[in-house]
């Protein structure tokens, strides 16, 4: 079988970061994934399932309501390697240009107090594998070490060696 895009990156030298993953056409128009990654893989501890779950349901839920980019996205979803998340966004678009939506995005989590958004059990399929403290640590450190320092290493996926 033909390996797909996504296991062509040289994980050995990802690190944190927003990268776009691809650009698709979809009934013409174009829609641009990004690899929003949090850590760097098979290098740093995976994000734990429950903060993961947690980061998905309040980025999504933050982003869907965004007055500026809310009509413009597809989907925010976990990496099944738990060292990030995809964002599907309608537009031929480039890392930098959701930088600030990012940065935003993150401090929203980082900061965030009371319930979290569809976590129950009519509305989420696995709602007590909920983790809002360490959900608020990674979207601490990942907006803080990486979105505020940002550089073309963090927003450009590594040449293949």
């Amino acid at each position: 079988m033909k390996k797909i895009p996504s296991f062509t990156i040289d994980h050995l030298h990802l690190l944190r970061g927003i990268y776009v993953s691809r650009k698709d056409e979809v009934g013409g128009e174009v829609v641009t994934t990004f690899d929003i990654r949090m850590k760097e893989p098979n290098r740093e501890p995976a994000l734990g399932q429950g903060a993961l779950h947690t980061i998905e349901h309040l980025a999504a839920t933050y982003l869907r309501n965004h007055s500026v980019w809310g009509e413009r996205i597809v989907y925010w979803g976990p990496m099944g390697c738990l060292t990030g998340n995809y964002l599907l966004l309608k537009g031929d678009l480039n890392s930098g240009d959701i930088l600030e939506l990012m940065k935003e995005t993150f401090a929203f989590i980082a900061s965030y107090e009371g319930e979290v958004p569809g976590a129950t059990p009519k509305d989420c399929g696995n709602y007590l594998l909920q983790d809002l403290p360490m959900a608020r640590y990674e979207a601490a450190k990942y907006l803080h070490e990486v979105l505020e320092r940002i550089t073309e290493a963090n927003l450009n996926y590594p040449a293949s060696v």
